[in-house]
């Protein structure tokens, strides 16, 4: 059984109806709630009956974050098979989804997006752990082409119209920018209880529990120079369920990023 899983995430957008368009109409995620029961908050999921994982609250006076400050990178979505990866990959290309990359990292086949207010998003699948690249006792993360017609091809073998597109995912990683790379992994170490996975990576750290590649993300790509804005577009909080924790609690990381912790399967 897992000791760590993100359970949820909160974003700040500048218009609700275009974000619950974007996610529910191009991405596939599905209301959680009925329609019309906030006008400023949305909550999605994967599936009908499945708990939500995304949050949305709108605030049009919201600024957008500077480009010199710390807060998301990107938020991965996790799939459970290359099928279900490659027939996503069908159905948003012909939904008109503008894609910002494809890489393949060794350890997984990434897609990359964002969202209308600039949110970075990744939606991904796992090799099999051991053919995951490895240098000594480190992983070996890398970044190549990915081979998006055979991803498609794999898709092909799913005919169920039926099935939900994101039928059985969840968020994978979280992956931050930060102002120093030292001082956060300390933080989410000593926090999450992760251990770093990969420190080899130029400007980047990556982190995690129980033998994943990565649950955390961090880097300093651009010099970010300031902490998270309060108020502004982007990430209000990510909830990280954990064994181990007695109680929720909520605190900020050295970035003013707002992390919530919950017991593990409790709901989050």
């Amino acid at each position: 059984m897992p000791s760590l899983l993100i359970s949820s995430l909160e974003l700040r957008v500048s218009d609700l109806a275009r974000s619950v368009d974007f996610y529910v109409g191009k991405l596939g995620f599905v209301a959680a709630r009925p329609a019309g029961k906030s006008a400023t908050t949305a909550a999605l999921a994967t599936s009908a009956g499945a708990a939500p994982l995304l949050f949305l609250t709108e605030d049009r006076h919201a600024p957008a974050a500077p480009r010199d400050a710390a807060g998301l990178f990107h938020a991965a979505l996790l799939f459970p098979d290359r099928a279900r990866l490659g027939r996503w990959l069908r159905c948003a290309a012909d939904g008109k989804v503008r894609f910002e990359g494809f890489s393949d990292h060794g350890v997984s086949e990434a897609i990359y997006l964002a969202d209308p207010d600039g949110n970075g998003l990744e939606f991904y699948v796992d090799r099999p752990s051991e053919r995951w690249p490895r240098h000594g006792s480190e992983l070996a993360m890398t970044t190549a082409p990915l081979d998006t017609d055979a991803l498609l091809a794999a898709g092909e073998v799913l005919n169920d119209a039926s099935e939900p597109l994101l039928q059985g995912a969840h968020w994978g990683h979280l992956h931050l920018r930060v102002t120093d790379l030292a001082r956060s992994e300390t933080f989410y170490r000593q926090r999450l209880g992760v251990e770093v996975t990969q420190a080899s990576y130029p400007g980047a750290r990556f982190l995690a529990a129980d033998g994943y590649h990565h649950h955390l993300g961090l880097n300093t790509w651009g010099h970010p120079r300031q902490p998270q804005p309060a108020g502004a577009l982007g990430l209000v909080r990510a909830t990280f369920a954990r064994a181990g924790e007695a109680t929720p609690s909520e605190q900020r990381d050295p970035d003013g990023i707002a992390l919530q912790m919950t017991p593990l399967n409790a709901p989050g």
